[in-house]
């Protein structure tokens, strides 16, 4: 007599997630969909969520400010020409000095950091946070600002739906909605991202019997409490980002696609758990590039995180929940090589709530943008996208003539 596997509850939590990671959308492991039966269309747009609040300031290193060195110390940078000195943009902020290729793309137009950008959201919390940056609203809804976006897109995409595409094991809130989003997946590894164990524990703290489950069997395998993620392996996202490239540069592939690298959440021993993941983000970029050809000069990339971290290193060498932090925008389509920041110092009196770096500028207008002049969306589409944002006004000279 043959007897059935019990499901368990981590069965049935693993169950749950992938059904609703599937639920709008069409996942195809390992090959993607047929090409042939996809828009075609100039204006390329992919956007890049780093999970975990990725530290603006070791990213694009504010080394002019005369507060800097101060409030980091063990974890400052040097300056440009110094041994591990930052890649200089402009004289007053460098990149770190393990973005090669974006310093590359920065030194040929092609790349905008911009510094001191935040959010709507103040209050610091990594899940809160990051439904905020994906709905694109002051509060978490049940679908995505790209999404919603994506409903007007004009052209030949209007009736088409395999405009939009999703990369990765799970489909992000942003690309969630009224749109159907097409899903390309790599092989799936024979055990679930760390990041996928932590968002459980989180959604379940409350249960009185699987919350304590949940963190009993984390702490018991070795998770630290308190930490979102750990970085992807090695290589993961580089391959990623070149698939994303490749089905984009493909004659009827999609116009739109997102992805997201885990990993940022650097709380302790910063200075060493940056490079990797700042690795991965480099080489992803240059490999998106690479496979999008010709392509690339039609495409505008947004990378974003949920928000900043302390301007001020803690006792673990590391820093914690901010406010204030960077942004990418790049491709061919960018009028780069230059900093977009306002500014707003490192002094004393000048932090936001004496911690963090205040912001000056708003995502959600870099995001406005790109819909407005890269894609050429209506202003109905970026209402839709954007609700309740009426006195953010999207970022103008973004993009090349």
């Amino acid at each position: 007599m043959s007897h059935l596997p019990k499901l368990g509850r981590r069965g049935l939590l693993l169950g749950l997630a992938a059904i609703a990671a599937t639920r709008h959308a069409r996942l195809a492991i390992a090959a993607p969909p047929h090409p042939a039966t996809r828009p075609v269309g100039e204006a390329r747009m992919v956007v890049v969520i780093l999970r975990g609040a990725m530290d603006g300031m070791s990213a694009l290193v504010p080394y002019g400010d005369a507060a800097y060195a101060g409030l980091r110390g063990p974890i400052a940078l040097a300056e440009p020409g110094q041994e591990g000195g930052v890649l200089d943009c402009g004289g007053f902020f460098g990149l770190h000095p393990r973005l090669t290729a974006l310093h590359g793309f920065y030194k040929e137009g092609a790349l905008l950091p911009v510094h001191a950008v935040a959010g709507p959201y103040r209050n610091r919390s990594h899940f809160e946070a990051q439904d905020m940056l994906e709905s694109g609203a002051s509060q978490r809804l049940t679908s995505g600002w790209l999404n919603r976006a994506l409903s007007d897109l004009p052209g030949p995409a209007a009736d088409h739906p395999d405009v939009a595409l999703s990369l990765g094991l799970d489909l992000p809130l942003l690309m969630r909605g009224p749109r159907r989003v097409d899903m390309w997946a790599p092989s799936r590894p024979t055990r679930p991202a760390p990041d996928l164990y932590l968002r459980m524990a989180d959604l379940l703290h409350e249960d009185p019997q699987l919350g304590p489950a949940v963190t009993d069997g984390l702490r018991n395998r070795g998770y630290v409490e308190g930490l979102i993620s750990t970085p992807p392996r090695k290589g993961d996202f580089a391959a990623l980002a070149g698939t994303a490239g490749r089905l984009l540069a493909e004659a009827g592939g999609p116009r739109v696609a997102a992805l997201e690298m885990t990993g940022w959440d650097t709380h302790a021993d910063q200075l060493r758990r940056m490079v990797p993941v700042l690795a991965q983000l480099d080489d992803g970029m240059a490999a998106l590039r690479a496979a999008l050809g010709e392509s690339w000069r039609h495409t505008a990339v947004l990378v974003m995180t949920e928000f900043g971290r302390t301007a001020r290193v803690n006792g673990n060498a590391g820093t914690d929940h901010g406010t204030g932090g960077a942004a990418f925008v790049l491709g061919g389509a960018v009028a780069g090589g230059r900093v977009l920041a306002d500014w707003p110092g490192l002094g004393e009196g000048q932090l936001f709530e004496k911690r963090d770096l205040q912001p000056s500028r708003d995502l959600r207008a870099l995001a406005k943008a790109l819909l407005r002049d890269h894609l050429h969306l209506p202003d109905s589409a970026i209402a839709r996208a954007f609700p309740g944002s009426e006195d953010v006004t999207a970022e103008t000279g973004l993009l090349r003539a």
